[in-house]
């Protein structure tokens, strides 16, 4: 007994070798509940198991969101590589010849050309005044290629112009204005020649007819003189829809080729003798253009016929035949130089070449159809 009063004493303190045994007892129980809770320094060593386990290297909790932030700063670097490669400023231009498909921009103020050269303007597609009013639309509009002539007669460096053209042609007076321009920039001193792609037909073909030369491929589609207007008509469609357009005018031929009425037979000649008016105008601009080309020849190719670069070769209405190397040398030699060489300056800016589907998409949509189907248009355009 009195060793387990020593243990009593040392467990519960001096007081507890006093007490009855179920007070004791009971003190004892509590003591073993509580047994689990000690001090920090008599908190007993953890099994070397969990040791093992607490040595290990944790892992982490958010691993996905930690793999989708890398992905995410790669994107962003390889972004702002692709911005500054596009943007960043562009090699000088050496003083050997730029053959390789040269092209002239017309976009910048730069002035950093070095020695004489010629201007390469592109002509593509159907040549009008753009209504785009998109603000990430490639300006391709024919004020543009107006512009990039007019940029070209003033630079001092620039001694001839090269017009690449690929066109079926457009509307007249945006091919009228860039005719006029050419004449202006030849004014100027500067000479003009005129490269026909695939196709260079009606329109196309006038604006050709102010250069000094112009080099087509023996089967380039060319000609196509002549005027088309093309009046659209809905009525059948209205009428099926339960759809009718009652017009109010000032006079009976305001409407004169409305989509939504019958045409009569007095709009028609007045329509005709427009296009007629028209076509006088382009008949008048090929014959100065081409003096060597017979009269009857003349009469008889400008019926709007198109016909290939080897038979306008014939026929005396282009000059030479061959590709842009050809164009290239008959400019140099227009223009006394021995070896001509691209004057290339800074190239489109970030907003055109990212946007540059803006215009086709957008010539698309419905409201432009509609627009073109009830708004008959006047064109020297090869309708193919």
């Amino acid at each position: 007994m009195a060793e387990n009063t020593d243990d009593l004493k040392e467990i519960f303190g001096a007081d507890a070798a006093g007490l009855p045994q179920k007070d004791w007892e009971k003190r004892l129980k509590e003591n073993e509940k509580t047994a689990t809770s000690f001090p920090a320094s008599d908190a007993p060593a953890p099994a070397p198991i969990v040791q093992e386990q607490a040595n290990k290297p944790k892992t982490p909790k958010n691993r996905g969101n930690f793999w989708f932030f890398v992905l995410l700063l790669a994107f962003c670097v390889s972004a702002v590589c692709g911005v500054y490669l596009t943007v960043k400023p562009g090699m000088s231009c050496p003083d050997e010849i730029v053959t390789d498909k040269p092209v002239l921009s017309l976009n910048s103020s730069a002035k950093d050309n070095s020695g004489a050269g010629i201007a390469w303007i592109k002509i593509r597609g159907v040549i009008a005044e753009s209504d785009n009013q998109s603000p990430w639309a490639r300006p391709s509009s024919a004020s543009y290629i107006s512009k990039s002539v007019r940029e070209a007669a003033k630079d001092k460096n620039v001694k001839a112009i090269v017009l690449d053209i690929n066109s079926p042609g457009g509307t007249v007076a945006s091919v009228q204005d860039i005719y006029s321009e050419i004449l202006s920039a030849k004014e100027q001193g500067k000479k003009v020649v005129a490269l026909f792609r695939d196709v260079a037909a009606s329109g196309a073909f006038y604006i050709a007819m102010a250069a000094d030369k112009i080099v087509a491929e023996p089967g380039t589609i060319t000609g196509s003189v002549g005027v088309i207007m093309q009046a659209g008509n809905v009525v059948g469609l209205f009428d099926k829809l339960g759809i009718q357009v009652t017009p109010i005018t000032s006079g009976k031929y305001k409407d004169m080729g409305s989509a939504y009425r019958p045409m009569t037979d007095a709009e028609k000649a007045l329509l005709q003798d427009m296009v007629n008016d028209t076509y006088s105008q382009f008949f008048a601009v090929v014959k100065a253009g081409r003096p060597n080309v017979t009269p009857e020849d003349l009469a008889e190719y400008t019926d709007g016929r198109v016909f290939t670069g080897q038979r306008a070769f014939n026929l005396g209405f282009i000059d030479k035949l061959g590709g842009e190397e050809t164009a290239r040398l008959l400019a140099g030699e227009l223009a006394g130089l021995k070896d001509p060489k691209i004057l290339t300056r800074k190239k489109e800016g970030l907003r055109e070449l990212i946007f540059s589907f803006g215009s086709g998409m957008e010539s698309k949509n419905l409201s432009k159809q509609l627009q073109s189907v009830s708004t008959p248009r006047v064109s020297y355009l090869w309708a193919y």
